[in-house]
């Protein structure tokens, strides 16, 4: 993809197609400040650069029939959303639809030499699928705090050797396109608005528990990432005075009461001291307890288990109904891999926030699970860098 929009006009019919596919002129001018004939010249200027194809003729809305155009199906994005404990890689058509996903475990502490040797072999297994010769523009989420204009992560907590790492000039050099970078919860929140659940709300917040825990914060459809790009860390607001020691190098932080690692330790914990029989068969079948063994067993109506998760829960409300209050969102989505604990976490997140916040911000406030599970992140790094390469030059 080598041309960019002229103009915001243009950068506004290319997110229109993107968002809503093919359409007619006409039902395009529906949703711009356009005259029939500056629209016309727009979007013949489009179809000049090749970002832009004629589809056929449209469905008559009385009088002379209009002609459909859609984005060029030829182009390709990239979307990579880097874990903590896994990657997934997937490849998109010009309406972010996926047309090639994969995921594999990945330790994110081995560093981003190794992280990106996995990427690019996973890369190359979905061009040998034949979904993509090459691409347009990749998107890349990490799990930690990111310099947004120069795609660098800053000090990730659970990211040693990536404290400014150039992922955005490495990638780009590996893959022969443009490279844009973000936290992997701004990207979860982005697929959510694209594709899940959040496609209607304009302000809202997506909490990714996971190995640790973030929030994508939208505000009138954009993503806010602050003055540096840190905005959302609500994984390190402090919820105990003098607590538990974070990886941070603060005590009483969120992740360190709740989140995969933080679960894992505490059924371990739990099973070594003879609070629970199921889990400690697990831990002595395995040597190691997960998130994933904690939501089995409170499945099988382990006591122990669901207490682990409602305490956690309601941590993770405590810090909901502060932001909630503050923000006044229209939704909350709750999503990453801890979300396997399900209705159980759910409910405990809910009983505290419609608790401790005022009415009038909970009154109509849905707290819901995400809609997309792993795609949401890639759907997301596919959309930032369409936003990126669909704005003027």
């Amino acid at each position: 993809m080598t041309a960019r929009p002229a103009n915001a006009h243009q950068a506004r019919l290319l997110r229109l197609l993107r968002d809503g596919g093919p359409n007619s002129r006409a039902e395009l001018g529906d949703h711009v400040d356009l005259s029939r004939s500056k629209l016309a010249v727009e979007i013949d200027r489009l179809l000049e650069t090749g970002l832009v194809v004629a589809d056929g003729l449209a469905a008559s809305r009385g009088g002379r029939r209009s002609h459909n155009v859609r984005l060029t199906p030829q182009l390709r994005f990239l979307g990579v959303d880097i874990g903590a404990t896994s990657v997934d890689v997937a490849v998109t058509n010009p309406e972010l639809e996926i047309l090639g996903h994969l995921n594999q475990p990945m330790d994110v502490r081995e560093g981003p030499v190794a992280v990106f040797d996995q990427v690019l072999a996973m890369v190359g297994k979905l061009r040998d699928s034949g979904v993509a010769d090459g691409f347009d523009g990749a998107g890349i989420g990490v799990p930690g705090p990111v310099r947004f204009p120069e795609g660098v992560p800053v000090a990730p907590p659970i990211m040693p050797g990536w404290d400014g790492f150039p992922v955005r000039e490495a990638l780009s050099q590996e893959l022969g396109c443009p490279v844009m970078v973000d936290n992997d919860v701004n990207l979860m929140a982005m697929g959510e608005m694209q594709a899940g659940v959040a496609r209607s709300v304009r302000d809202f917040f997506c909490v990714k528990i996971g190995t640790g825990i973030g929030c994508g914060i939208v505000a009138g459809g954009e993503v806010h990432r602050g003055t540096t790009g840190s905005a959302g860390d609500i994984g390190h607001i402090q919820v105990e005075s003098e607590g538990r020691q974070c990886p941070c190098g603060n005590r009483g932080c969120l992740e360190a009461y709740f989140g995969g690692s933080a679960l894992a330790r505490d059924a371990e914990a739990a099973a070594r001291g003879g609070l629970s029989h199921e889990l400690a068969a697990r831990l002595e079948a395995a040597g190691r307890l997960t998130a994933e063994d904690v939501a089995t067993a409170a499945a099988a109506g382990d006591g122990t288990s669901l207490d682990l998760i409602r305490d956690g829960g309601a941590r993770v409300g405590q810090v909901i109904a502060g932001l909630v209050s503050f923000f006044n969102p229209g939704l909350v989505v709750i999503g990453g891999g801890v979300t396997g604990l399900g209705h159980t976490l759910l409910a405990s997140i809910r009983t505290q926030v419609y608790r401790q916040s005022l009415p009038l911000a909970t009154g109509n406030l849905p707290i819901v699970l995400g809609e997309l599970g792993p795609a949401a992140g890639v759907t997301g790094a596919a959309r930032l860098i369409s936003d990126h390469l669909f704005s003027p030059a």
